[in-house]
């Protein structure tokens, strides 16, 4: 078992039960192994759940990111990263989890350094549409908040969210994102 093994397991049980749910023996009986395999490679629960959080990052934003920006054009970017983010979000409740629990302190550090990152990449998406930087700013934390509401929506009031049947929920993000991208 390696460490990332022990994230990866500590984020499904945070997606299941919040940062309660992370405990040492059901996550090593789930992983097939022993507690001192955890000691091994964490001194304690917390160095885990940072861990995890830092996986969560990691996959989360910036491989997202990092798949986003093969596409040269910022339009479709935005587009994309949509796509990706909202589809993500909805079929897994991890996001809304953590945002459940972002008074944790371990939970709001990460919190606030995701959103950081998050909200800055959108403000240089919206700047390469050629919105000047304050703007460009205010559009991308507009951004952000439509994504947030959209994952809280489809796990608290899903029937509420266009279904992806008959192209309804391209359209309402096309939409969406259209009112975001014009001047």
């Amino acid at each position: 078992m390696t460490a990332q093994d022990w994230a990866d397991a500590a984020l499904t049980a945070i997606g299941e039960g919040g940062i309660a749910a992370v405990a040492v023996e059901p996550l090593a009986a789930r992983l097939g192994t022993t507690k001192g395999s955890f000691y091994w490679h964490f001194a304690n629960r917390d160095a885990l759940i940072e861990a995890a959080l830092d996986r969560w990052a990691q996959i989360n934003t910036e491989g997202t990111i990092s798949e986003v920006e093969a596409e040269p054009d910022p339009r479709k970017r935005i587009k994309l990263l949509f796509t990706e983010a909202i589809t993500s979000a909805t079929a897994d409740p991890l996001e809304v989890t953590l945002l459940a629990t972002a008074t944790q302190p371990q939970v709001a550090a990460a919190m606030r350094r995701v959103t950081e990152r998050r909200v800055a990449y959108l403000a240089r998406l919206f700047a390469d549409l050629g919105f000047p930087e304050p703007e460009a700013r205010r559009r991308g934390l507009l951004a952000y908040t439509v994504y947030l509401g959209h994952a809280q929506l489809g796990h608290a009031v899903p029937s509420l969210l266009p279904s992806e049947e008959g192209g309804e929920f391209r359209a309402y993000l096309d939409e969406a994102l259209e009112a975001l991208m014009t001047c």
